[in-house]
């Protein structure tokens, strides 16, 4: 089956934006679903490209149903990760659904996807079926476990992932158990890997004039996003301790409790801390312990100290830390929750914060893309409904093709 009305795009205001966007003219087919993906082409969208967003029959992107809570109709998950896309329900077991995308793939950019191994060949689209169709197509495949190596057949979830590269392993305090991040990082590091790794070879097609095949693995990119912890592993050999909401590294760089809230202390070198001792705390005793002089003085007597600091900032509310540590341009913030920082001036005052409404009539609210750009970006669309847009986005992409007589 094949859907191909629905409605107009989600959002024809996007052509009045100040700019189209840097990738205007690129053109996505999006047969990814969940997170890791979705977030990669909402970035390609967010910079202008035009995002065809393909659905199964029935429910369509799982994260449809991922609720509540709710933005009018569409769980709040889905519009996490897919503004400014059109919409089409194609049937990718059938005949007809895969002869549709091969036409689609010939007049596109770029392709993402996110299936099983093995599963789009059976369809006749992989890479090697499509690279004879569109020789200039860059191919991008987000897995678990990448394409290739003893994994591949394995599919990926965030979760997972966490648990076997390490991170969990590092995240949560000494006494406790392993935890994984609030969210899913593992999907979010991997889709903006893939939206990098897709401009480097939109920019190498220019040279060659040839598409690529791209291999994405959720484990590979969590991996290489352990970072210093990972650096630190493969420098001793010894394994990464939990620390909790302290550093490794670093002391003192953790989250301390004053009299009515917590705020995190990040101090990143002895120039600071001697300022933190002398000029927040009034303590030069403190700033003149051999046991805190140097870094690595604070992080062998890392619990002294950290007892010390914790008992000092407990006799004063949180506003008057903050008002010092500020006027020292010390390093340190609120512990806020997702609510508060949501509704923050920051926020405000970098327009962060973008409104729409769903197709029945209901609210929706996203964060909108992060990086400002001197010659602006297109206004965000809202998440299209399933099916919504992709329609006339397809015909437009077919009609290209006038002298084939092939259009929906």
């Amino acid at each position: 089956m094949t859907v191909f009305d629905g409605g107009a795009a989600p959002d024809a205001a996007r052509s009045l934006a100040r700019s189209p966007g840097p990738l205007h003219g690129i053109r996505v087919l999006d047969l990814s679903r969940v997170l890791a993906g979705p977030w990669c082409t909402q970035c390609l969208a967010d910079l202008g490209a035009q995002v065809l967003k393909i659905e199964s029959p029935g429910d369509g992107d799982e994260t449809r149903s991922w609720g509540p809570p709710y933005m009018g109709d569409l769980a709040a998950y889905y519009t996490c990760a897919n503004r400014s896309k059109h919409s089409l329900t194609v049937d990718l077991k059938s005949a007809e659904g895969q002869r549709l995308i091969r036409d689609l793939a010939a007049e596109a950019d770029i392709l993402i996807e996110n299936f099983k191994l093995g599963t789009l060949d059976r369809f006749g689209l992989g890479y090697d079926d499509l690279k004879p169709v569109n020789p200039a197509l860059i191919y991008c495949s987000v897995s678990g476990y990448g394409r290739t190596g003893p994994e591949a057949a394995r599919a990926g979830y965030d979760f997972v992932i966490q648990g076997e590269t390490g991170l969990m392993s590092v995240t949560g305090f000494p006494d406790g158990p392993p935890t994984k991040v609030g969210v899913a990082v593992s999907d979010l590091f991997s889709g903006l890997y893939a939206s990098q790794a897709i401009l480097a070879a939109l920019l190498g097609r220019q040279r060659t004039g040839r598409g690529q095949f791209l291999d994405v693995a959720l484990f590979d990119c969590q991996l290489a996003a352990m970072a210093n912890v990972a650096a630190g592993a493969l420098a001793t050999g010894a394994e990464s301790r939990r620390y909790g909401n302290a550093h490794p590294n670093v002391v003192p760089y953790e989250v301390f409790e004053t009299s009515d809230g917590p705020f995190v202390l990040a101090i990143g070198n002895d120039r600071q801390f001697r300022t933190l001792c002398e000029s927040v705390l009034e303590d030069i005793a403190m700033r003149d312990d051999p046991a805190f002089r140097t870094n690595a003085d604070r992080v062998a007597n890392r619990v002294l100290l950290s007892q010390r600091l914790a008992a000092r900032f407990r006799e004063r509310p949180r506003a008057h830390w903050m008002e010092r540590l500020a006027a020292r341009s010390l390093p340190a913030g609120a512990v806020r929750s997702v609510v508060q920082a949501l509704a923050s001036d920051q926020v405000a005052g970098r327009n962060l914060l973008h409104s729409f409404e769903t197709a029945s009539g209901g609210p929706i609210r996203v964060v909108g893309y992060p990086v400002k750009f001197e010659d602006g970006l297109p206004p965000p669309g809202r998440p299209p409904a399933q099916g919504e847009g992709g329609g006339e986005i397809a015909k437009q992409w077919l009609g290209r093709r006038s002298g084939a007589g092939r259009t929906p």
